[in-house]
């Protein structure tokens, strides 16, 4: 098993990698030059068909950006994304069709070792600096809306058409059709038809 398959199947891994490494490069790259075009540049479509080849149709990512390797992560069609949008990616993150971000979130999929002993940078034979990692993959269902300010950890799925509420730091599942927020973040009640907004006319 490579280093690579290693980490997109959660196990240990070796960061330092030289696959690995080419890939990280390229997507810092890639990063960096859609973060310092203007939001008109048609570069920005080649930029992000390079970085991001399963983004489906009519994906907006507003900018700046930062993508641990971006080959490893799916967006569904219609997603938005807002300023500032950052996705460490070492494991699959799959973003379903018409999500919407807020500014400020973060996907992390990487997970180090609690112990110090297991987690500090070691010196492998060849003298390189390494340390030991794996990772767990995200998963966002369709219609969800990420508000700003929230983090998504490894190994959580969050649900068809859940909202999650601004500021709060995602550790587990969350189901499909609620509202959920906090630090860790919680359930707080059901999306019902009483949240339509033709039920809001004081809105209009």
């Amino acid at each position: 098993m490579t280093e690579m398959e290693k980490m997109l199947n959660g196990k240990i891994y070796d960061p330092a990698d030289g696959t690995l490494i080419r890939l990280r490069e390229k997507a810092h790259d890639l990063s960096l030059r859609y973060n310092k075009c203007r939001e008109a540049d048609p570069e920005r479509k080649d930029i992000i068909k390079e970085l991001l080849p399963d983004a489906g149709e009519n994906v907006y990512i507003q900018g700046p950006i930062q993508f641990d390797y971006g080959c490893f992560t799916k967006i569904g069609k219609n997603t938005f994304i807002n300023f500032n949008f950052t996705c460490l990616d070492c494991c699959p993150v799959d973003i379903g069709e018409d999500v919407f971000f807020g500014p400020n979130v973060s996907i992390l999929t990487p997970v180090h070792p609690l112990c110090y002993q297991d987690r500090n940078i070691y010196r492998r034979d060849d003298g390189t600096n390494t340390d030991r990692e794996y990772a767990k993959p995200v998963t966002i269902k369709d219609n969800c809306w990420i508000a700003g300010n929230v983090t998504i950890c490894g190994g959580v799925t969050i649900g068809e058409g859940s909202v999650i509420g601004a500021g709060s730091v995602v550790t587990k599942d969350i189901p499909g059709g609620v509202v959920a927020a906090g630090v860790p973040c919680r359930i707080i009640r059901k999306i019902t038809e009483e949240d339509r907004m033709e039920n809001h006319p004081e809105l209009f």
